[in-house]
């Protein structure tokens, strides 16, 4: 699979036909209109040509009043739906449609509008709530609260910090003046809350007396009756806006019947917005309106009908080289390779007229997985939940790629864990000899496997990590000679082969493999023309005699580190086969300890299979986002290091959109 080739696409059409053709663009999704508006200031058409007002504020308002309608009504009234249920399918037709939006935007307003009344609600609630624990040190006190004395007295009340000897205060006031007495309403571990009647003259002193002692005057602001009545009043006042909320709850929910109405009316609204986003690219006169944008090389004949239809003036052609940082990136994807596209998006899109890495990573990135998690009893689980999601939620683009690499890690994880006779560890043998602990059966059949081989697994990733890199860097001198750098490709790419080609000859006489002398000399003849073409390339760039002397000692330091780096870092998948089948076998050797000490019996069994299940349950977790992390840095950072150009911009086409509902695929 590559990159799709793209077209460069200006367009002249009638403004009367204009929404007509942006509608029809929508159903094809072909198409994605670029900014222009850099061409048109400083040229001679800056004073003829105008942009398009498309209102974009106001539909973006009108969108999210009925995205927040749609969730608060869920707040109030969730939906209740099936298990794995795939969203509704309508035509493209009735995406596009405007109808039903005012009517959807009315409901919407009504829901926010109910969901307003209800936070204002429970804002007086916390303020009766507030009221309520506030007059709690006061109930006992059997006087109305707005008194503020007599013609000859005057009445204080307030609260002092716990700590304060109110005996001490008694007597202090009293030496103040006899005309004054303290009352104790309550206590608490935090404060005293007490009362102070004195004769009106000696208010002033009292009130300074009292502030020695940390007193804190008590605000009853608008109260009007004992401390046990303003709770009662508070309390009723309480219930009556309970009852206020639930109506206005009982409102919201009331309009749940016409869930699905808003949902729809939001997806059209999207689409609406989509091409009002588009129509806000647009450039024009009274009468004509110009546009540019990208179509895929494979849909321009299609989209040719659709000019011709409405009489439009438009011509294509191919970008130019100095274009290609501007030019959209559309992947042309097989089954297998969709899978991979959540990788690409996940990292970045190759850069327009590079390579598409999908198929050239996709059988690593599936052997790979398939390697760390190594597990029949996964690999199935796998299987299954990609096949029901796919079955059952028809999922599309992303999802589906996840469910695509799923099934396909599932399938290699199956293939490889029957190599290593994995079955949820060595579960099996487990079984078998809890059953019958005389048995002799050794457990299920293993080409090799990570506990007793971890040195040849070990061996075999490093192995596979060469054949990695070298993939990666074929690819990378593949496209450098279809660029005309040949020369750079054999000096680059060519010197290290002919090093790993020396290496290996070397390597083989070191290990007694191939004893001969012939062999040893050739070796090392190899491995010194390798190193002598590396340092020629490292130094082709450089200038004057010191540049090109830094450049070679960096370059050897580099590319034996780099590669030393590389090559070992491939041990992450023997780490990670390991690591799953020991934690499997460890969970299996607890859940059969109940067996073992007491015999197979009801309780026994109880307690292997829930320590089975939450063991595997765990590892299987960890292994499955653990083997696609360490997976995605292979290919990401070893594989793309030897040959990707990223930086791709997506290509984002005039298209229906929706996230409630979906078009009917033709």
């Amino acid at each position: 699979m590559a990159i799709l080739k793209m077209k460069k696409l200006r367009l002249m059409v009638v403004r009367s036909r204009k929404d007509e053709l942006l509608k029809e663009l929508v159903r094809h999704g072909c198409v994605e209109f670029s900014e222009i508006e850099d061409q048109i200031q400083g040229s001679e058409v800056e004073g003829v040509l105008s942009r398009e007002d498309a209102k974009l504020m106001a539909l973006r308002t009108r969108q999210n009043a009925l995205t927040h309608g749609i969730e608060t009504l869920n707040k109030y009234a969730p939906a209740k739906t099936k298990l794995l249920s795939a969203k509704p399918e309508v035509e493209s037709d009735e995406l596009i449609s405007q109808k039903g939006i005012d009517a959807a935007l009315k409901i919407s307003e009504a829901i926010t509008e109910a969901d307003d009344k209800i936070k204002r609600i429970a804002a007086e609630e916390s303020r009766q709530r507030g009221i309520i624990e506030s007059l709690k040190p006061w109930l006992e006190l059997d006087m109305p609260l707005e008194t503020e004395g007599t013609q000859r007295a005057s009445v204080i009340i307030g609260s002092v910090p716990a700590k304060v000897n109110l005996s001490d205060m008694e007597s202090a006031l009293g030496a103040v003046t006899e005309e004054a007495e303290l009352f104790t309403v309550s206590k608490d571990k935090a404060q005293s809350y007490v009362l102070v009647v004195c004769a009106k003259e000696s208010l002033t002193e009292i009130q300074e007396c009292l502030r020695g002692f940390s007193f804190t005057a008590a605000a009853f602001s608008g109260m009007k009756g004992t401390a046990r009545e303003c709770t009662l009043q508070a309390q009723e006042a309480l219930k009556e806006l309970a009852s206020e909320k639930e109506s206005c709850a009982e409102q919201i929910r009331g309009e749940s019947v016409h869930r699905e109405d808003l949902k729809l009316a939001c997806d059209r609204m999207s689409t609406s917005l989509a091409i009002a986003e588009a129509d806000d690219k647009l450039y024009g006169t009274e009468s004509v309106l110009i546009m540019e944008g990208w179509v895929p090389e494979a849909n321009e004949k299609e989209v040719a009908e659709i000019f011709d239809k409405f009489d439009c003036a438009w011509e294509t052609r191919d970008p130019e080289e100095d274009e290609y940082p501007e030019v959209p990136v559309k992947l042309k994807n097989n089954k297998v390779t969709n899978a991979l596209n959540m990788v690409t998006n996940m990292y970045s899109l190759p850069a327009y007229g590079t390579v598409d890495a999908n198929p050239l990573m996709a059988p690593f990135f599936i052997l790979f997985y398939g390697l760390m998690m190594a597990d029949m009893g996964y690999g199935i689980l796998m299987i299954i939940a990609a096949l029901v999601a796919m079955a059952k939620i028809k999922p599309r683009e992303g999802s589906l790629a996840f469910c695509q690499l799923l099934l396909y890690a599932g399938i290699s994880t199956f293939i490889m864990g029957a190599l290593t006779g994995g079955l949820f560890g060595d579960a099996p043998y487990q079984i078998v000899h809890m059953i019958n602990p005389d048995s002799t059966w050794e457990g299920l059949p293993a080409l090799f496997s990570p506990v007793s081989d971890s040195q040849m697994v070990l061996y075999g990733a490093m192995v596979l990590g060469v054949i990695h890199l070298n993939f990666g860097m074929i690819i990378s001198f593949v496209q450098k000679k279809k660029h005309g750098d040949l020369i750079g490709g054999l000096l680059e790419e060519g010197s290290l082969w002919v090093i790993l080609v020396g290496g290996i000859l070397l390597g083989l006489n070191a290990l007694g493999v191939v004893e001969s002398a012939g062999i040893a000399m050739a070796g090392k003849v190899v491995l010194i023309v390798g190193a002598v073409l590396l340092l020629v390339g490292a130094g082709r760039g450089s200038k004057g005699i010191f540049g090109k002397i830094g450049a070679a000692f960096g370059c050897i330091y580099n590319t034996l580190t780099g590669w030393f780096g590389d090559i070992l870092s491939y041990s992450r998948i023997m780490a990670l086969m390991l690591a799953g089948g020991v934690v499997a076998q460890v969970f299996n050797s607890i859940a059969v300890m109940p067996v073992q000490g007491s015999g197979v019996n009801v309780l026994s069994v109880i307690a292997f299979l829930l320590i089975f299940l939450i063991g595997h349950a765990l590892n299987f977790g960890l292994n499955l986002l653990g083997c696609f992390v360490h997976d995605l840095r292979l290919q990401c950072l070893e594989f793309f290091g030897k040959f990707y150009t990223d930086g791709g911009k997506a290509f984002k086409p005039l298209a229906v959109r929706s996230t409630y509902v979906r078009a009917k695929e033709d």
